[in-house]
């Protein structure tokens, strides 16, 4: 256990080597943050180079696959031996897989999908909550996103895998109201980060249409997580149009409406 070298709040903020992850660490650093950032690519370094500031926040890369239960329990080793407690915690780590279930898509890329969207939110959130908890204090981001409000044609576990975030976040911020913990979901609609060209989605509508600025989702998150806000749908006014009218909207209207953003070549 080392002795803490700063009195500066710190912050955990995984899938942090680029895009929304990225973003929320800079908005992090900028607002008096020590961070530990977490990413599986070897970008993570030079992302924690980028953020370190000449009498700034002090930065900690951590390389591991959240998608796998052993990288899950090595970060929590890792913060647990700096000695600090966790004051915000930004589970923004997640990934795609876009195409047809049946004859489009390998299994093994569902899985991983769920195995990072989902198993490892639930062990992280599980190893870190209860400390926060125990102290009274402390901030909780989930990134959600907007996929979590409508079934997912040609992004079907992607999608049901944001639902099931969407649900766990407000779940635990019923379990916490009285603790002094917050939990805030942020929802952004499509977003130009590389999600698009891992989930192998490039040819679609979504994939080749406009999208928001990482920095203004994360810009928009962070706010509301310093609020104690329920949710943000961050990015543009239509992402906000979206999930209100989404509320009205049968699903399979949705479904179909997804249809025909996701399918493959509906780009062309």
């Amino acid at each position: 256990m080392t002795t803490p070298s700063t009195d500066r709040p710190l912050a955990v903020v995984t899938g942090a080597s680029s895009g929304i992850g990225y973003e929320l660490a800079v908005q992090f650093a900028e607002h008096g943050f020590d961070l530990i950032v977490v990413a599986e690519d070897d970008g993570i370094s030079s992302a924690a180079e980028k953020l370190r500031r000449d009498g700034g926040p002090e930065v900690q890369p951590v390389r591991v696959d959240l998608a796998r239960e052993q990288g899950v329990e090595e970060l929590a080793s890792t913060i647990a031996a700096t000695g600090r407690p966790v004051d915000a915690l930004a589970l923004n780590a997640g990934r795609g897989a876009g195409g047809a279930f049946v004859g489009g898509t390998d299994l093994r890329d569902e899985l991983e999908v769920v195995d990072l969207n989902v198993r490892s939110t639930v062990h992280l959130a599980k190893r870190l909550l209860p400390g926060m908890v125990e102290r009274g204090t402390g901030r909780v981001l989930f990134t959600s996103s907007i996929a979590s409000t409508m079934p997912g044609p040609f992004q079907a576990v992607y999608n049901a895998s944001k639902s099931f975030v969407q649900s766990f976040a407000e779940a635990l911020r019923n379990e916490l109201k009285d603790t002094g913990v917050t939990v805030t979901s942020l929802m952004p609609g499509p977003t130009d980060t590389e999600f698009f060209d891992r989930a192998d989605m490039e040819d679609t509508r979504v994939g080749s249409g406009s999208k928001d600025d990482p920095a203004k989702v994360a810009a928009q998150g962070f706010e509301a997580l310093m609020k104690g806000d329920q949710t943000v749908t961050a990015g543009s006014l239509m992402n906000k149009v979206q999930t209100a009218a989404g509320k009205i909207i049968p699903d399979k209207l949705k479904a179909e409406q997804h249809r025909r953003m996701a399918e493959p070549g509906s780009g062309d």
